[in-house]
């Protein structure tokens, strides 16, 4: 397991402490499995906010127009 690695599951630890652990660790090997999707992803949320929308609903929007490559991920 790489420094970065170890960083982002203490970091996902701390942050989604009231996520139960199956829920956690499949976040995260997703996140690992392609980086670049999320940092995409997280992106674009942020632009849209920035933009004035609210976080939740471009969070949802953002994660409709990706739902074909996070479905992958998952499988």
């Amino acid at each position: 397991m790489s420094v970065q690695n170890f960083l982002l599951r203490q970091y996902a630890k701390y942050k989604m402490k009231d996520v139960p652990e199956a829920q956690r660790e499949m976040m995260l090997t997703m996140v690992e499995k392609n980086p670049e999707l999320f940092k995409k992803i997280g992106d674009e949320i942020e632009r849209r906010t920035k933009g004035g929308e609210a976080q939740m609903k471009a969070t949802m929007e953002v994660m409709k127009k990706y739902r074909d490559e996070l479905s992958k991920l998952m499988q």
